[in-house]
């Protein structure tokens, strides 16, 4: 088998989850180390605050920490000197987003080494058990990575001080925030206009799934070591929150700044920037858009402050065309189906959405190009993506434009019915559960719509051109996405 990439485990080192609020491109540091084997499966946590409006809001558990505060980190600093972490440029101070964060104590320089995680701070699938009865059982059963290192926290957390990891995990999260959290009622409420809901649904249902499968599969032939009021559903959804909130892949795709060193087995960090001392560090969450911060990490960047923002677009076959068996079955040779999502971003769509789109209103004289269209639409090919017909261009455009203004109208409506909000919920201690989610939703909407208002310009404006006669049979599509610009 080849090896598979690594994981590392973030520890309240980190900052606020929120503080991507200020600034997207930031240094990662991350602790302890998970190395990962397996495929994961898909999976997801979510938000809760403490407040009676909410019914049968998700209790938490018994370990981990109420508030992220500098005060709660001096234990875990101490262990972490303790186990084996060098002296840092940096400590743990409170900071001007979030409780606490990062500060550079020293001058950083660009390109220097910030950070040098250990091998005796990694946490992987082979890692000692302070029940190793436990461990082994699992082990039996084959059960894969992800299930296992979370059944490994919780297993670790019950354990209390003669775990080895009871100083980091007690300066974990009690409740990690995230879309595990919502009620059904509250993703159908305030997220039905984001096609982020449906991936949180699936999340929890597969989360759930999981748990399920080990209780029966597992924990109720053991129950001596995996006792029902420790090892349950709200267990899992804390420990399944930590490692979808503070879980980076190694590789990855925080640019440069996080490595594996294989001599040392040990993990680097180096910094993107220079730092002055006093000035807080702040991590990269990687490529991904607001919706999936949200989903995995429980909040959403300020509008137009994330260069990889998206939203997803469905587009769908019409049941009514005469070519609708012809056109799902070429779409189906290639790994798609008769409902597509593409990611639109403020400077643009992939290839792949125009290759749909075509496909989507080809006539019954074009069925030879039935199979190269599908299999450009596809991302798991390798075929030429930019392709183009400039006799139905026109009717593609109209097609991804329809589906752009019904997106909108969702959106809109949301919009209107919530009304002007804009509550901080970089503390979402201080607000109420409802305000809080909702104020989540809004400024998640308000990203996703102005991606799609954008989208809309521009289709309208290629459109109008067109007609016009401007650019009737030009290949226009080629880098499609610097039509934003």
């Amino acid at each position: 088998m080849a090896e598979a990439g690594r994981i590392i485990l973030n520890t309240t080192f980190l900052p606020s989850l929120h503080s991507l609020h200020k600034t997207h491109r930031k240094v990662s540091y991350s602790q302890p180390f998970l190395h990962k084997r397996h495929p994961a499966i898909q999976c997801s946590i979510s938000t809760s605050s403490d407040t009676k409006a909410a019914a049968k809001v998700s209790e938490t558990v018994p370990w981990g920490c109420e508030i992220d505060s500098v005060e709660n980190a001096e234990a875990l600093q101490k262990w972490l000197s303790d186990s084996g972490l060098p002296p840092q440029k940096m400590g743990i101070q409170k900071v001007e987003v979030g409780e606490r964060g990062l500060v550079a104590l020293k001058n950083i320089r660009k390109g220097e080494m910030l950070l040098f995680v250990p091998p005796s701070l990694v946490i992987d699938a082979d890692s000692e058990w302070s029940c190793p009865e436990a461990g082994e059982v699992l082990k039996q059963y084959s059960v894969p990575d992800w299930p296992l290192l979370a059944t490994y926290l919780i297993s670790e957390a019950s354990s209390e001080k003669s775990s080895r990891w009871s100083n980091y995990i007690s300066a974990l999260p009690r409740q990690p925030y995230s879309l595990l959290y919502w009620t059904r009622a509250e993703l159908d409420t305030y997220l039905e206009a984001s096609r982020i809901r449906e991936r949180a649904i699936e999340r929890i249902t597969n989360v759930t799934g999981t748990y399920n499968d080990l209780r029966l599969r597992i924990f109720s032939k053991h129950p001596h070591l995996f006792p029902e009021e420790v090892f349950n559903m709200e267990s899992f959804k804390w420990s399944f929150g930590i490692l979808f909130s503070r879980l980076v892949r190694l590789p990855c795709e925080v640019e440069t700044f996080l490595d594996y060193d294989k001599s040392s087995k040990g993990v680097v960090f180096t910094t993107d920037r220079p730092y002055q001392p006093g000035e807080q560090v702040f991590i990269s969450y990687g490529r991904k858009s607001n919706g999936e911060l949200l989903l995995s990490y429980g909040f959403v960047p300020r509008e137009g402050t994330n260069p990889s923002d998206s939203v997803e677009l469905s587009l769908s076959l019409k049941k009514s065309d005469k070519c609708y068996k012809e056109k799902l079955e070429a779409l189906k040779k290639h790994g798609l189906s008769a409902s597509q999502c593409y990611p639109l971003q403020v400077t643009g769509w992939p290839l792949e959405l125009m290759a749909y789109a075509y496909l989507a209103v080809s006539p019954p004289s074009m069925s030879r190009q039935f199979e190269e269209m599908a299999a450009a639409a596809s991302n798991k090919t390798t075929t030429n993506k930019n392709i183009a017909y400039p006799d139905i261009e026109e009717q593609a455009l109209q097609f991804i434009l329809d589906s752009c203004e019904s997106s909108i109208s969702k959106y809109t409506k949301f919009l209107q019915a919530s009304g002007s909000m804009d509550l901080d919920v970089t503390s979402p201690k201080q607000l109420n559960r409802r305000l809080f989610l909702k104020q989540l939703a809004v400024d998640l909407c308000n990203s996703e719509s102005r991606i799609l208002f954008r989208a809309q310009y521009v289709l309208r404006r290629r459109l109008r051109d067109i007609r016009s006669g401007e650019l009737r049979g030009l290949k226009i599509f080629s880098g499609f996405r610097n039509f934003f610009g």
